[in-house]
């Protein structure tokens, strides 16, 4: 399914080392058009468990509060919603992205961090349920390289492609298609098969800046290993089969592992692209 014409990014915010998220969805929100919407999961437990009720709620809309204003200061004229929820986040979030154009959250200090990471972790749990493509953002910025997105050759691959190029469009940046194979196949053909591909997808008025890149190796080691000189990541939910509550074993690694933004793509409509938006996008960086 597409998300409505008028779907926000939406932007799961937690405390205030959330609040790297809310500059880059402000930015995504911008880029896309769309307004951005701040929203806050309140939890009565814990505040009756404080020393007084209406400290955390306090403290919560002081949280939107500050958000809205970076969002303000990001993108000047950004339409921007706050909302305190009284509920779970897990389950608000996901109800939430069935009609979002993008979901954004942090990730809750994965990367670098060296450790076993839950599968109950936020992220991973969105990653596998969200109802649209989910972004995921790190705590320290990323280079201004280009724009990587995995391609396995499946119809999921191909929705990440799409959105990768509209990513690259946008960010006027220059977009690195990545396949990783076996090291017994042959890497002139898949090369071709990649180039065909993109070009399907890009259309005869291509104005982004592209690379076909195929490499033998292990798809995560590699594609980890290419992201961190990325400004952001791309790849499908899970290639083979991409249904709800399944995550493939690559989408987890760049999760856990890459220092890039990681955009985990599902939740599109499978429509052919005949090309990049080649009007200059609201707020276009260079």
């Amino acid at each position: 399914m597409a998300a409505p014409a008028d779907a926000a990014v939406l932007v799961g915010l937690g405390s205030e080392l959330d609040l790297p998220v809310v500059e880059q969805a402000a930015q995504e929100a911008a880029d896309h058009g769309r307004p951005l919407h701040l929203l806050h999961t309140f939890d009565w437990s814990a505040a009756f468990a404080a020393d007084t009720v209406a400290a955390p709620r306090d403290q919560a809309e002081k949280l939107i509060t500050r958000a809205a204003q970076l969002a303000h200061q990001t993108e000047p004229g950004l339409t921007v919603r706050g909302e305190i929820v009284e509920s779970s986040v897990l389950p608000t979030l996901i109800r939430r992205s069935e009609g979002t154009f993008l979901l954004a959250v942090g990730d809750s200090g994965m990367a670098g961090s060296g450790q076993c990471v839950p599968a109950e972790t936020t992220a991973v749990q969105l990653a596998a349920r969200a109802g649209c493509p989910l972004l995921v953002v790190r705590r320290e910025p990323a280079p201004q390289g280009p724009v990587l997105v995995g391609v396995d050759g499946s119809p999921s691959s191909h929705l990440a492609l799409r959105w990768a190029l509209e990513c690259a469009n946008r960010r006027n940046a220059r977009l690195l298609a990545l396949r990783v194979v076996e090291y017994d196949e042959d890497t002139d053909a898949v090369t071709e098969q990649l180039t065909e591909a993109l070009a399907r997808h890009t259309g005869r008025e291509n104005t982004v800046p592209t690379e076909c890149r195929v490499v033998r190796g292990d798809p995560a080691e590699v594609l980890i290993d290419t992201s961190r000189n990325a400004q952001v990541a791309l790849v499908a939910a899970r290639g083979d089969e991409p249904g709800r509550a399944m995550l493939g074993a690559v989408a987890q690694s760049l999760l856990y592992h890459s220092p890039a933004p990681v955009v985990v793509v599902r939740g599109l409509a499978e429509a052919p692209l005949t090309g990049p938006d080649t009007r200059p996008a609201p707020n276009q960086r260079p």
